[in-house]
């Protein structure tokens, strides 16, 4: 389990120069995305999905960010004023070693900036994160 404290230096290295830790620039959530996962309405798909890969998180809650952590992720909640209306910022790391490593950055805003879509879309990338190391580990265990 990676230290509290590591986790803060790695976020503030992070967000002090996201355009270079995180490579493939910010995803925004907005409708297509939301309705290209099957995020929209997944009253159903929600228990089901969270029966699969139930996420537990340790949750440290500061005055500018929350952050959950666990044995095999680091994520970042972060608040903020946008240009024209508030947002959110969510940075997903993943583990190795203890160090995180940035994997991706998703902003929602406008109604999509509320818990409910913010947490749908944080267990969406986490399963997709998880699947893609598994098939990375199957693969290197198959050469």
């Amino acid at each position: 389990m990676p230290n509290p404290g590591k986790l803060e230096r790695a976020f503030e290295e992070f967000f002090s120069d996201l355009s270079y830790f995180n490579h493939d620039g910010i995803i925004n959530v907005d409708l297509p995305l939301l309705r290209d996962h099957n995020l929209l309405n997944c009253t159903d798909q929600d228990q089901d999905l969270l029966q699969q890969h139930p996420f537990y998180f340790h949750v440290i809650e500061e005055e500018d960010k929350v952050t959950l952590f666990n044995h095999q992720f680091a994520v970042w909640i972060v608040p903020q004023q946008g240009e024209t209306d508030k947002e959110t910022l969510t940075l997903i790391s993943y583990i190795e070693d203890e160090t995180p490593l940035l994997e991706l950055v998703f902003r929602t805003e406008g109604i999509y900036n509320s818990p409910k879509y913010i947490l749908r879309v944080l267990r969406h990338f986490l399963k997709e994160i998880t699947d893609n190391e598994d098939m990375i580990q199957r693969m290197i265990e198959e050469y």
